[in-house]
C-alpha cells in the first residue's frame, strides 16, 4: 500500500506543472510560438450530408512543429441533443461554440462525405501569428467559447475572418469593392440548387433584410467567399512592402466528380404544387358549375396557410436571426387565416365570406408582386389560393342574384 501511495504521489508531482496553476486559480501562461509556426485557413467544400453542410465550413489552423502544436479552431460546434433544440434553432438562440481539434481528426469525415479540403498558408509576421494564437486560445476558454449563431452575420466563416483581421489590424487590406450585384439571398441560393425543398423553405422564411446587396466584406458569410477574398488580399510587412496575404494554397483533398443525385421530377416542389393546383382547380370548376363550394377544401388550404403564417410571424417577432423581419410572404400566408377560415365558413357567419375572400385575394395579388422566392412553386400555391377566393366570391354573388330574382 505504501509503495502504491508513493507511485501515485510521484505521478502527481510529474503532472504538477500542468495542474497546479489551475488548482490555485492561476491561468496558464500562453505558449510562445516559435519562428517555425505557421497559420493557415482551412476551407471545407459544401456537402450533402445535411442542410448545415450545404454552405461549407471554415477553420483556422495553427501549426508549430517545435512546440508540437497542431490545432484547428472551428466556430461550428453545436449540440444536436441540447434541450429544445428545434425551438432554440428557430429562435436563433441555439448556442454555438469554438471547438479545437487537429486537422487530421477532421480529414476522414470530409473525405467520407466527398467534400473538398483546401489550405491557404497566411503570410503573417511572427507577432501577428502570436496575437492570433493568443486571441484564439482566449476565445477557447470555457467562459468565452459560446456565441449566438446568426446565419448571415455571425457564423463559422465570419468569426475566423474577424479573428484574422483583428490580429493583423490595418496591415491587412482586402480587395477594393467591386460593383455590388448579389444580395445575401442570391449568395445563399447559389448553394441550394440541388436542395429544392430547402431552397423553397428558406426563401419563404427570410424577409427583406436578406435582399440587401452585399459588399465584399458582407459576402464573406460564406466560406468560399472568405477563401476567394483572402486570395486577393494583401498585407503590409514591417518594411512597408505590400505582399499577398496568402503565400501558398494547396488542395488537401479533391472530391470525386460523382453523378448528381437529382430528385425525381414528381418530387420537385413546382411539380407537386402544379399537380395540387390542377386537381383543386378542376374540383373547384366542377363544384362551381354545380352551384356549390366545398368548405373542407378551404379550411385545409387556408388553415395550412395560416399555420405557416404564424410560423413566419414568430420568426420575425420572437427570434434573433436578423433576417426574418419584414417578410412579404406574410401577404399570402396571412396568420389570421387560422382561425378566421373556420369562423367565416360557419353557416351563421357566411355573410362575411365575400369580404374575407375579397381581402384575401387582394393580399395574394400583392404577394405575387412582392415575393422574391425562386422556383415558382410558391406562385403556383398562391394561384391555387386565388382560384378558391374567386370561386367563393362568385358563389356568393350568384346566390345574391338568385335571391334577388326570387324577391
Amino acid at each position: 500500500m505504501n509503495k502504491l501511495r508513493l507511485i501515485l504521489f510521484s505521478c502527481l508531482l510529474l503532472a504538477a506543472p500542468s495542474w497546479l496553476p489551475a488548482a490555485f486559480g492561476q491561468s496558464m501562461p500562453m505558449p510562445t510560438l516559435s519562428p517555425e509556426a505557421r497559420v493557415s485557413l482551412i476551407t471545407y467544400g459544401p456537402g450533402n450530408d445535411d442542410i448545415s453542410s450545404s454552405f461549407g465550413h471554415t477553420e483556422i489552423r495553427i501549426y508549430d512543429p517545435s512546440l508540437g502544436i497542431d490545432r484547428n479552431y472551428s466556430y461550428g460546434g453545436f449540440n444536436y441533443n441540447t434541450d429544445y433544440f428545434i425551438l432554440k434553432f428557430l429562435r436563433g438562440t441555439l448556442p454555438y461554440w469554438l471547438s479545437v481539434h487537429s486537422l487530421y481528426q477532421a480529414v476522414y469525415y470530409y473525405q467520407q462525405n466527398n467534400r473538398s479540403i483546401r489550405e491557404q498558408l497566411l503570410n503573417l509576421s511572427l507577432a501577428q501569428r502570436q496575437r492570433l494564437f493568443n486571441n484564439l486560445e482566449t476565445n477557447y476558454l470555457p467562459e468565452n467559447r459560446e456565441y449566438r449563431y446568426k446565419f448571415y452575420y455571425d457564423n463559422c466563416a465570419t468569426r475566423p475572418r474577424d479573428m484574422i483581421k483583428e490580429a493583423c489590424g490595418d496591415s491587412l487590406q482586402f480587395p477594393a469593392p467591386e460593383q455590388l450585384t448579389k444580395s445575401y439571398r442570391d449568395w445563399m441560393n447559389d448553394y441550394l440548387g440541388e436542395k429544392p425543398w430547402a431552397q423553397l423553405g428558406m426563401n419563404i422564411a427570410i424577409g427583406r433584410p436578406s435582399d440587401q446587396v452585399t459588399t465584399n466584406w458582407e459576402s464573406m458569410y460564406l466560406p468560399d467567399n472568405v477563401f476567394n477574398q483572402l486570395a486577393q488580399s494583401t498585407i503590409k510587412q514591417a518594411n512597408g512592402q505590400q505582399v499577398p496575404v496568402v503565400s501558398s494554397t494547396q488542395t488537401l483533398f479533391q472530391p470525386q466528380n460523382l453523378p448528381k443525385q437529382n430528385l425525381p421530377l414528381p418530387l420537385y416542389p413546382a411539380f407537386v404544387f402544379a399537380v395540387l393546383g390542377a386537381v383543386l382547380g378542376f374540383i373547384t370548376y366542377r363544384q362551381y358549375v354545380q352551384g356549390r363550394v366545398s368548405r373542407w377544401i378551404d379550411r385545409v388550404l387556408f388553415g395550412f396557410a395560416g399555420l405557416c403564417g404564424w410560423l413566419l410571424f414568430l420568426l420575425w417577432v420572437a427570434t434573433d436571426h436578423g433576417v426574418t423581419a419584414w417578410n412579404p410572404s406574410l401577404f399570402w400566408l396571412m396568420p389570421l387565416h387560422m382561425p378566421l377560415i373556420f369562423w367565416v365558413t360557419r353557416q351563421r357567419n357566411q355573410r362575411y365570406i365575400n369580404r374575407y375572400f375579397g381581402v384575401t385575394a387582394a393580399l395574394i395579388v400583392i404577394g405575387l408582386f412582392t415575393s422574391d422566392v425562386p422556383g415558382g412553386a410558391h406562385i403556383l400555391f398562391m394561384l391555387t389560393l386565388l382560384i378558391r377566393c374567386v370561386a367563393n366570391i362568385q358563389q356568393v354573388r350568384r346566390a345574391n342574384r338568385e335571391l334577388a330574382l326570387v324577391r
